[in-house]
């Protein structure tokens, strides 16, 4: 099967070719672990994971190493860490980070395994690849790419003549669009920290220009050449980490190994909104995804809902989606209890899947093997998504038979048509509701399914 991604590094969608088909190998940037994942820290998640599935599928479960990070160096990190010791923590710093971390890094597993996303092949820590990143940059240094300066070293973006291919901006238009950090010991604006100082208070290592700590664009260089080499297929992350941080790494990696290709196809998925807005505290729109668990939204329902729009295009999280994801998985979750899934996933559902994972059309497809009784091959097919999945299968799911209903509502709305006497038919539909029934409609066809708050005791009296 071939497999077709829309490459940001060339703005166009091409056929998938992996270097060695027996090793295919994806990199991923992951969460920096200073507090809990919100909603939109779930989407890269859960769009890597779905073409992590896909991967294993097409190549075997054998021949995919995928590699998600941990950035577990960072002020924001330290910033928290200080402010436990402010508030009256007699333990040291290093203590508190360590802490911090591990929580942070617990709650994040913890939250993706509820939304179904699976463990990648590998979970670097970037502490834990200190002497690596110190390697790199003596080396760039060496070849002339970068230079030391007042305790720091920086990378020279002048040394680098293709920097700016992947965000498609020139140097001036970067240093004119960006809050670029003045300092006296840059040679160019937007020359970029590859290592700093760390004072007493801050975490650090020695290194040859003192004591200090990586900047955050040499960890995932690092990081990825130690576990995948110096080419390798695939690098992914949200869009706002094409400038500069992808950029950055390019940058880097291309110049401390100009023998490998570094990542050959970049993939970026979009940002995620709230009810057609952007997801900020001080809108109160913004909330994390153990907020929403907590709540009592079912992890699966989260992961359908962020798979309702393709990778490429902006999310908007609402309330309805969210009432809609609910009311088809209890649907289909009660046409696939107790009965196994086929030997494998329906063709059309792959095929959406492996035209640059077009997750929104998958969900289509499942939906008509579901409208068709086709529950084998919907079972079978969901999981391909992540969907189904008995894991995920802990909340409660309705059995209920509704065709009657429907039948009399159709009838009702016949009468209607003919008499243009609209009262029995709102009524109907206004007790359905009531009693958490979701009421789709359309010219040729009604559906009744059981959604939030169903009650089948309010049906009785219809």
């Amino acid at each position: 099967m071939d497999i077709h991604l829309t490459n940001s590094k060339t703005r166009s969608k091409e056929r998938f070719d992996p270097i060695d088909p027996r090793n295919v190998r994806m990199y991923v940037c992951g969460p920096t672990v200073y507090d809990r994942a919100h909603l939109g820290n779930a989407r890269p998640a859960v769009v890597f994971d779905v073409l992590y599935r896909l991967l294993r599928h097409v190549y075997g479960a054998d021949h995919v190493t995928y590699v998600r990070n941990f950035t577990d160096v960072d002020d924001k990190i330290n910033a928290t860490a200080q402010a436990r010791k402010e508030a009256g923590d007699p333990r040291t710093l290093e203590e508190l980070i360590a802490e911090r971390t591990e929580e942070t890094i617990g709650w994040y597993l913890g939250d993706m395994a509820a939304i179904g996303v699976s463990e990648p092949n590998e979970m670097p820590r970037a502490t834990g690849y200190i002497a690596q990143m110190v390697e790199m940059i003596e080396d760039l240094i060496a070849k002339g790419h970068a230079y030391a300066a007042e305790g720091h070293v920086l990378f020279a973006v002048d040394s680098y003549s293709d920097y700016g291919k992947l965000s498609g901006r020139s140097v001036d238009d970067m240093i004119a669009g960006a809050r670029v950090e003045v300092a006296p010991y840059k040679k160019n604006p937007m020359d970029f920290v590859l290592w700093k100082p760390s004072d007493d208070d801050l975490p650090g290592w020695d290194s040859p220009w003192g004591r200090g700590r990586p900047g955050w664009h040499i960890e995932c260089s690092a990081m990825s050449y130690e576990l995948l080499g110096d080419s390798f297929d695939i690098h992914g992350g949200g869009n706002d980490l094409a400038f500069p941080h992808h950029e950055n790494e390019i940058a880097q990696s291309c110049c401390a190994h100009p023998e490998g290709q570094f990542a050959r196809y970049w993939l970026h998925n979009e940002m995620l909104q709230v009810e057609g807005k952007k997801m900020s505290k001080s809108l109160g729109n913004f909330f994390t995804v153990h907020d929403l668990l907590e709540q009592g939204i079912p992890g699966e329902v989260i992961r359908f809902v962020l798979l309702s729009t393709h990778y490429g295009k902006p999310m908007d999280w609402t309330e309805k989606k969210r009432q809609e994801a609910e009311a088809t998985l209890r649907k289909w979750r009660a046409l696939v209890e107790g009965i196994e899934p086929s030997p494998s996933a329906a063709s059309p559902v792959r095929a959406a899947l492996a035209d640059d994972l077009n997750t929104a059309g998958a969900l289509t497809e499942l939906r008509k093997l579901a409208s068709e009784g086709k529950a084998a091959d919907l079972l079978a097919s969901a999981r391909l998504l992540g969907l189904l999945e008995p894991a995920l299968g802990g909340w409660e799911v309705v059995d209920v038979d509704l065709s009657a209903l429907e039948t009399r509502l159709g009838e009702v709305r016949a009468t209607a048509m003919e008499t243009k006497d609209f009262g029995e038919l709102d009524a109907l539909k206004k007790a359905l509701i009531a009693a958490g029934v979701e009421v789709r409609m359309t010219k040729t066809s009604i559906e009744l399914v059981p959604g939030t708050g169903f009650d089948a005791a309010k049906l009785e009296q219809l």
